[in-house]
């Protein structure tokens, strides 16, 4: 009895014991887990209050960098641009930067051109890198994408001096055509010469001047201000009727036709520019003796019913290469046949302008020696839309017939 006393007295103990040590096991293991890591040492233990906040509102691309060089914190642009990769900052001269400012606490700048990452044509990313200190420890950059207000500049840079080229070459020829009308003053027959051809040259020059304005205003002006539901068939009767002198001149038939009593909603002064351009280039583009048509049509389109206006002439057409760039400013297929109708490079960047303002587009099918076609696409007018599907439920839009075309010579 004694010894059987003696063991289960020491199992007591031993189940004592086992118990205590599974308790201290079980305590040291929520205080190890409580405890903080190296992770969440580098994240919000370590910015200062607020920082985190400020840098998810921010327009550029923000890093926080660590004494290590680990990245704490990155924004989701910096992602996106390439900045950061596998926790680490990955722009060179911008972890110099870093290094340079966190030993000396002195705030640096640089602008810097970084391949664009996804693309293999070498384009370059323009950037405005700045970096700052944080706190003891850490360190700010704050990155900013330059490219698109890069190519602005350089569209305006551009711009201006194709401005200066094309204003140049009429006063130039005034200034030369003056001197001349003075030189041959007992030449009566001469200076009738040169005074025509100082007509020219001025009303190219008056035209080359309103074009610039009509393309500021449609560039600054907005066209929900002043917009209302503009009739097709007015638009297409305007075009034709600035375009009648030239085309009787050449001979050349104006045909409208499609489907009438179609409205969309705009300013009328711009919608109505945008398809005078067009009709304007269909016949000077034209030879003698050809036809040009206007036809307008109801397309459907997911996103609502669209107007589409179609030019069509039968004139020298346009290449492939060309018609990339038919809607650039200035850019001109034929420069001498241009300067011989008076043309300035700006009508089709015109169309271009007022279609996107006004949620359409304009586009461009052409075969050399055979003619083009250019399309003006445009919502309809909602008023008239609705108008149209209350007074018939299920209309078919692709079967309506068509009205006789109208010949105006």
């Amino acid at each position: 009895m004694d010894v059987n006393a003696a063991v289960a007295a020491l199992a007591a103990i031993a189940g004592v014991c086992t118990g205590v040590i599974a308790m201290l096991a079980f305590r040291w293991s929520e205080r190890d887990q409580a405890r903080p890591t190296r992770t969440s040492l580098h994240t919000d233990a370590v910015l200062p209050p607020g920082v985190d906040t400020v840098l998810s509102v921010l327009r550029s691309s923000a890093v926080v960098l660590d004494e290590s060089d680990s990245v704490v914190k990155a924004s989701s642009a910096a992602y996106a641009l390439g900045l950061v990769r596998g926790g680490k900052l990955a722009v060179e001269p911008m972890l110099n930067m870093a290094r340079d400012t966190r030993r000396d606490g002195e705030i640096r700048q640089v602008e810097l051109d970084l391949p664009r990452r996804g693309t293999g044509r070498g384009e370059a990313l323009a950037v405005s890198a700045r970096v700052a200190p944080l706190g003891s420890r850490l360190v700010l950059l704050l990155v900013e994408d330059l490219t698109e207000a890069r190519r602005i500049e350089a569209v305006r840079r551009d711009f201006v001096a194709n401005v200066s080229h094309e204003l140049k070459t009429p006063t130039g020829a005034l200034s030369l055509l003056s001197e001349a009308v003075m030189d041959a003053s007992d030449d009566p027959e001469a200076v009738t010469r040169f005074a025509g051809r100082m007509q020219i040259e001025a009303t190219r020059l008056t035209n080359l001047v309103q074009e610039l304005i009509d393309l500021s205003r449609v560039q600054n002006d907005d066209p929900l201000e002043d917009s209302e539901p503009v009739r097709v068939d007015e638009l297409v009767a305007e075009a034709i009727d600035r375009s009648r002198h030239t085309a009787s001149t050449k001979q050349i038939t104006m045909v409208s036709g499609g489907t009438a009593d179609l409205y969309v909603w705009g300013s009328r002064g711009q919608l109505a520019a945008a398809l005078g351009n067009l009709v304007e280039n269909a016949v000077n583009y034209s030879p003698a003796r050809t036809r040009v048509g206007i036809a307008a049509r109801r397309v459907a389109a997911p996103g609502g019913d669209l107007i589409e206006i179609a030019v069509t002439d039968q004139g020298i057409g346009i290449s492939e290469r060309d018609r990339e760039r038919v809607f650039e400013r200035f850019y001109r297929v034929d420069p001498a046949r241009s300067r011989a109708t008076g043309g300035t490079g700006l009508g089709l960047a015109i169309v271009k302008h007022v279609a996107a303002s006004h949620g359409g587009e304009v586009t461009v099918w052409s075969t050399e020696g055979q003619g083009s076609t250019f399309t003006l696409r445009l919502p309809e007018a909602a008023a008239e839309r609705d108008r149209r599907r209350s007074a018939s439920p299920t209309p078919d839009l692709m079967t309506e017939p068509l009205p006789a075309p109208e010949v105006l010579p």
